[in-house]
């Protein structure tokens, strides 16, 4: 009879005791050898504990060790975000699921970003989408450890999550739900980080998308902190938000900030739960 049940030989329970022992999170095939003492025997190991639901192979040669305390059957980790930030180090969970995970969207992403320095091919974990986005040095900051279901996970912080998915629209839902998130975090996280965190990628682009949406979706944000992103832009800066190609009913151009809104007020609104009351909501 088929049983489900994470059973044990010898060598596999040497394995799993010295890694709860050592209380690890994460290992190689490599640290396995050497608990074994021989390859063959730490391979076949490998292979059976993956099977046993012991190990989620996460790369090749790069495991996530499930504890005995996940239960004696073989269910498998279901916490993604553990699974997407342990791919590779260093790296952070961002963007979209990161909002998601501080409470700035009610949306829940298909597939979760992790930031990374190298390049790194996305992949589908325990049925979980991942893809890897390699950032430059500047961009790599902003990210802590959080407590998500009895695992340590590297996730932007709040202020860099905003400031992450005003870089990159294309990685936290599109224009309206940016929108949705900024609005989201417009009472929850400070100005004055919002301004560090935006000025310290050195992005003019961001700078500008990011003043217009705090105009845009009203908030509490004080007046200081979009006078000093105001101030850090270059005269002769135009950059755009939205759409690639500017449709009739768009916003337009927004003097105040040098950019080409090539989308609807209406259309950027609408998952913001109040209007924004700010000079860009009036365009």
């Amino acid at each position: 009879m088929q049983t489900h049940l994470r059973t044990l030989g010898p060598n596999e329970a040497k394995v799993v005791l010295t890694l709860r022992e050592q209380e690890r999170e994460i290992v190689t095939a490599t640290e396995i050898i050497g608990i074994l003492g021989s390859e063959p025997t730490a391979r076949t190991v490998i292979r059976n504990l993956v099977r046993k639901g012991w190990l989620t192979r996460l790369v090749g040669g790069r495991y996530m060790f499930l504890p005995p305390e996940h239960g004696p059957e073989n269910l498998g980790e279901n916490n993604v975000l553990a699974l997407a930030a342990a791919v590779v180090e260093p790296s952070y969970v961002g963007w979209w699921a990161a909002a998601s995970f501080h409470g700035f969207t009610t949306q829940k992403p298909m597939s979760i970003a992790v930031a990374t320095l190298r390049q790194v091919q996305a992949r589908t974990i325990e049925g979980a989408e991942i893809r890897f986005v390699k950032l430059t040095d500047r961009k790599f900051f902003g990210f802590t450890d959080y407590m998500i279901y009895g695992r340590k996970v590297a996730v932007s912080t709040p202020a860099k999550t905003v400031i992450d998915c005003v870089d990159r629209q294309d990685l936290a839902g599109g224009p309206a739900e940016v929108a949705r998130i900024v609005y989201g975090a417009a009472s929850e996280v400070d100005g004055g980080e919002l301004a560090d965190a935006a000025l310290q990628t050195g992005s003019t682009a961001l700078l500008q998308r990011l003043g217009f949406l705090l105009d845009l979706v009203g908030g509490s944000v004080p007046a200081e902190v979009l006078e000093r992103l105001r101030t850090a832009l270059p005269r002769s800066a135009r950059s755009s938000f939205g759409g690639a190609e500017r449709r009739g009913g768009d916003i337009g151009y927004v003097n105040r900030w040098g950019l080409f809104v090539n989308a609807a007020r209406a259309d950027l609104l609408s998952d913001v739960p109040r209007s924004g009351t700010g000079e860009a909501s009036r365009c």
